[in-house]
């Protein structure tokens, strides 16, 4: 059935690259998905796939959406380099940024854009569906996030006049890159944690691949990667006193219980993510140093290069913006 909403006054900007192994099954549920959302916002695809990839994009999406090539110089965090060319191509205040596995619906996209009067930037968060095994994983890395504040969420909203000059595109975290320039812009962040967007879950190959790089980007938070760091030899020295693993296990689950309870989350998130806590955190308490060991050796592999930073500091972005 086509939607019949009025369109809403924002442009919806969708970075992606894909390869010749996505499955027609993956395309055409973004066909359909393109087919909803351009009934509710101005969308515009910047693809950076192959040539023979994106020649098969276009054919399915250029009847739907605005569907173009990356412009301007490469960068070295491509998903930034396909941002920015959608900000230069598109015209409107306010902007929605999602990456290609966020599945908005009318209610949160109207959500997210309605709380841009009284905010430069709004922050949802995501819930995964279907909920396979490794989302449920991760799932409880969304929930001990929230507990302590929130989730950073695959989808941003945004005012146009807190980014048109872009942000950096040599960082790994770069949705925090992006929340920070906002801030060092006097931009205020709207951390909308009862507003929850749905997103597709990875591949198991996809999850697997990305435990090293979610770690590194606790590089751009210090206290955070200090207390990450702190686990494994917290742990190891627990040993002497093996009846102690308990009350680890269990304070675990109970702080991912605690986020998945905040604002109305326990009306979307499945209580069995809490108890995979414990498994995150023992992920995470060995890929936090195989994270710092890619540090020293010249940071995160990507694209054939590699990115050392996770993402600028609040205060030297405000510096260089006052300097």
């Amino acid at each position: 059935m086509t939607p019949t909403a009025p369109p809403l006054d924002v442009d919806y900007i969708l970075p992606l690259r894909w390869d010749a192994d996505t499955s027609r099954a993956q395309r055409d549920e973004m066909t359909e998905y393109l087919y909803r959302v351009r009934h509710w916002a101005d969308v515009v695809v910047v693809d950076g796939s192959e040539a023979e990839v994106f020649a098969e994009h276009h054919r399915l999406w250029s009847p739907l959406v605005r569907h173009l090539a990356p412009e301007g110089p490469s960068t070295p965090n491509g998903k930034v380099g396909g941002v920015l060319t959608g900000i230069r191509v598109t015209g409107r205040g306010r902007l929605v940024i999602a990456d290609d596995d966020v599945r908005y619906g009318l209610e949160e996209l109207t959500e997210v854009v309605a709380r841009l009067d009284r905010a430069g930037l709004c922050a949802p968060q995501n819930h995964f569906g279907p909920l396979t095994w490794h989302a449920r994983w991760d799932t409880a890395r969304t929930l001990i996030n929230r507990a302590f504040t929130a989730d950073y969420p695959g989808t941003l909203a945004v005012r146009r006049d807190l980014i048109a000059d872009g942000y950096r595109a040599d960082v790994l975290f770069e949705n925090l890159e992006l929340v920070r320039t906002v801030m060092a812009r006097g931009g205020q962040v709207d951390w909308a944690r009862g507003v929850y967007v749905r997103r597709l879950p990875p591949t198991a190959r996809h999850f697997w691949g990305q435990r090293v790089r979610q770690a590194y980007d606790s590089h751009a938070q210090p206290a955070r990667l200090a207390a990450e760091l702190l686990l494994l030899p917290a742990w190891v020295l627990q040993a002497r006193c093996p009846a102690g693993y308990l009350v680890w296990l269990a304070a675990a689950v109970a702080v991912a219980e605690r986020g998945r309870r905040v604002d109305g989350g326990g009306a979307v998130y499945e209580r069995s993510a809490a108890w995979w806590a414990p498994i995150w955190l023992a992920e995470r308490a060995v890929t936090a140093w195989i994270a710092v060991a890619w540090r020293l050796g010249g940071g995160v592999p990507y694209a054939g290069g590699r990115l050392r930073h996770a993402a600028s500091s609040l205060n030297s972005l405000r510096r260089s913006r006052h300097g």
